[in-house]
Order: C-alpha cells, then structure tokens, then sequence
C-alpha cells in the first residue's frame, strides 16, 4: 500500500510539472470561436436585427383593433342642442378590407336631421374595388418590414465573415512571427556552441584569431535578428488581440506566453473547407451573404412596384353599414338592401394620371438598376473566388520548390561543416551557407503563412467563412 500511494504521489507531481512546462497554445478555429462569440461588432449586429424585428412589429401595429369614442355636447343661451356619444372598434384585414361596429348615441333639441335620434347601432364593411384592393401601403410596409429583418441577419452574415477573414490575416502574420523568432533563436544556440568549439580551437592552436572574430561576428548578427524577431512577434500580438474578447464584453491583451500550436503547419480546421474552384464558384453564387442581400433587395422593390401600379388604377371604394335601434348590434333580422342600412360609394381618378406613372416608372427603374448592381457584384465575387485559387495554387508549388531547396541548403551547411571540422574549409563559407539556408526557411515559412491565409480567404471571398 506504501508503494502504491507513493507511485500516486510521483505520478501527480509529475502531472502538475507537465502541466507548468505545456506552454499556451492558440489556434486559429479558437480565433473564429472567440471572434463569433464576444467580438462586440457581432453583437451590435445582433442588436440591429433586433431593431429590424421591432420594425416589424411596429408594422404589424397598422392591423391593430382601434377602439375608438367621440363624445360632443352643446349648449348655447340656455337650450340644449344635441348630446352625442359614439363608441366604435374598427378592424383592419390583410386584403384591405375593413370591418366596423359601433353605438351611437344622440339626444337634445338641435340636430342634424339626417341623423338618427336615441340610441343605434350599426356594423359594416368597406372595401377597395380597385386601387388598393391586391395591396396597400399597409401590406407592403409589414412585407417590406419582414424583408428588411431578413437584410439584417444576412447583414450580420457578412460583418462576420469579413471579421473572421481580418482576424485570420492577423492571426497568421502572429504565426509568421512566432516561427521566425524559433528559428533564428535555434540559429542563436548553433552559433553559441560553435563559438565555443571555435574559442577551444583557438585555445589548442588549431584555429587563428581571426576565426574567433568572424564567429562571434556571425553570432551577434543572428542576436540581432533574434531581439527584431521578437519586437515582430509582441506587436503581432498585439495587433491579434485587436479581435480577442471576453465573455463580459473585455479586451483580451494576448500574451507573449501564448504560442501558436506546434503543428502550425499542418492546420486541422481547413480540412472540412471545400478549395474545388467549381465548388467555391457555385457556392458563392447560392450561398454568398452579399448576393442574398441583392436578392432580398429586388424582393422588396418588386413590392415596391406592386404597390405603385395601385397609382395608375381608379380609386373605387364601397362601403356598407347595417343599421339597428338600441345596442343590440348583431341582433338584425332585416335583408341587407331592405330596410335599416346605409352604403357608400366614393370614385376617383387622376385625369392624367401623372403621379402614378412616374412612380411607377420610378419602380421599374430601381429594379433594374438592383440588377445591374447584382451582376457586378457577382462577377466581382468570382472574379475573387479565382484569383485565390490561383493564388492557393501557385503557393502550393512554391511551397514545393522552396521546401526541396532549403533540404539542400541544409545538406550544403552540414557539408561545410564537415569540412571545417576537416580542416578543408573555412568558417566564412559555413556562415555564408548558414545564412542562405535561413534567408531560404524564412520565405518557406512566410509561405506557409500565406498559405493557410489563402486558404481561409477563398472562404471568405465565396462567402462561407462566417458558417
């Protein structure tokens, strides 16, 4: 049992000094994560559909039950004209027909005599025969309003993918920077033994002064490039951290402990995206955010066109009241063109029709002008989608040869090495070889940076990065 517990014991401490010695890693699906969830740009968006979503029912309000009341008296040099009370509740349709009832109420001396006197009731209908009758403006604001909602989310849609899309460019030029720095602090490390190994030469009399000299030279200038690299890599940081936020909506101030992941290069999250050019091209014509913005526009003007034709056509409104004695409203035994009803019939028309048709042309216009604006943004869409592919494409090979050729500059170093150690070379040659073989990592690694980069921006330009 002592055994047992003390293997426990080793066991957990040994954890607890795994755990202080993992370093902080951040990835760039954790970066998509965090930006979708806190970035406070997000969350004004989300803020904006919930506007949009008052609208509509600010629109809705336009079909409400009114309940209405007038109420007047007079009273002049002592005789009582007329006493008058009149409750009423009006209800809007959708097809522009509107349904009324009330009470009325009429006492006094002095009164309108087409008025009827005591109390009454009535309950009746009006209708659009033709100016208003297929829409109104009280349909199109609620359509149009339900529209603009829909704007909104997709709206939304593409502020995140431009964000995603902002924040993988910097996330990038992070790892970019981080990389750098590891590989000329390895260079540093190399050039503090071969220092050494140069100073016991020296020492032993195998090697001149001057060899000390070109070393330490060597060594210095990769100390340099080491304290730039690291200055490269703080600021990348901050600038990362530009898209970082809490869950209480607080900036997060990315640290220099935080690293990018060890397999940098061999990013997970891009293998569910789809980089077939077909692909990409027919997705961004179905699905990009943009384009559905476009669609849902001609959407509401198409309304917009509906509901100024109405202006081209004759104003022709019916209505019809059912007439009653007391407040029994629906209590009518009496045909309704018999006895006890009133109607009404009220004509008009612009005799030239003036205003309409300019509205109306005004509507085809916005249309069309929509369109066009749709098809340009379509082939600029494309146009993007294919000029990263390119660019996706084109890296891959250079990524190929750039790979290849630093394996034979590495193979150059070591060579020289060897033949230093033989005595068959000099240490200006090693360092020259050093140096090309870091100036040609370097680029592979910005290559690879800019190949994840154009990875997610293929997404992005077909619209896909925000899902």
């Amino acid at each position: 049992m002592k055994k047992i517990i003390s293997l426990l014991f080793v066991w957990v401490i040994g954890l607890q000094a795994h755990a202080q010695i993992t370093p902080k890693t951040l990835s760039a699906e954790e970066v998509l994560l965090i930006v979708k969830q806190y970035h406070p740009v997000v969350k004004q968006a989300a803020i904006a559909i919930q506007k949009r979503k008052a609208g509509v029912l600010i629109a809705r309000s336009a079909f409400d039950p009114i309940l209405s009341n007038k109420m007047a008296n007079k009273t002049f040099s002592g005789e009582n004209y007329y006493q008058y009370a009149n409750p009423q509740i009006s209800i809007p349709t959708w097809f522009g027909i509107e349904l009324v009832a009330g009470l009325e109420n009429l006492s006094g001396n002095r009164y309108d005599p087409s008025e009827t006197i005591g109390q009454s009731n009535y309950a009746g209908i009006s209708v659009p025969l033709l100016k208003n009758l297929v829409i109104d403006k009280r349909r199109a604001t609620l359509q149009q309003a339900k529209l603009y909602h829909t704007i909104a989310e997709v709206e939304q849609q593409v502020m995140i993918n431009d964000l995603l899309m902002e924040a993988m460019e910097d996330y990038w030029q992070w790892v970019k920077a981080y990389q750098t720095y590891v590989i000329i602090s390895n260079n540093v490390r190399n050039n503090e033994q071969r220092v050494e190994l140069i100073r016991k030469s020296y020492a032993n009399g195998e090697r001149p002064a001057i060899d000390t000299v070109e070393a330490v030279a060597q060594l210095q200038t990769f100390q340099y490039q080491q304290n730039e690299s690291w200055f490269t890599f703080l600021n990348a940081g901050l600038t990362l951290s530009v898209h970082l936020w809490q869950e209480n909506n607080l900036p997060f101030m990315l640290s220099s402990e935080v690293i990018p992941p060890s397999d940098w290069d061999n990013e997970k999250s891009i293998q569910q995206f789809n980089i077939q050019l077909d692909d990409l091209i027919q997705q961004a014509e179905n699905l990009h955010p943009e384009l559905q913005i476009y669609t849902t526009k001609l959407d509401i003007l198409a309304i917009d066109k509906k509901l100024k034709f109405q202006e081209l056509l004759p104003k022709v409104d019916l209505s019809y009241n059912a007439l009653g004695k007391g407040y029994q409203i629906f209590n009518k035994t009496t045909a309704m063109l018999e006895n006890n009803y009133q109607y009404g019939l009220k004509m008009e028309v612009p005799l030239r029709l003036s205003a309409g048709r300019g509205l109306y042309k005004q509507a085809k216009l916005n249309i069309q002008d929509t369109k066009y604006a749709q098809s340009f943004k379509k082939q600029q869409i494309t146009l993007k989608v294919k000029s990263y592919y390119n660019q996706f494409i084109n890296i891959k090979n250079q990524i190929a040869l750039q790979s290849n050729n630093y394996n034979l500059y590495q193979k150059l170093v070591l060579a020289e090495e060897t033949r230093i150690s033989n005595g068959e070379s000099s240490l200006f040659v090693v360092n020259s070889r050093e140096n090309k073989a870091l100036e040609v990592y370097q680029k592979l690694i910005e290559l690879k940076a800019l190949y994840f980069k154009t990875i997610y921006a293929m997404q992005w330009s077909a619209g896909l990065l925000y899902q």
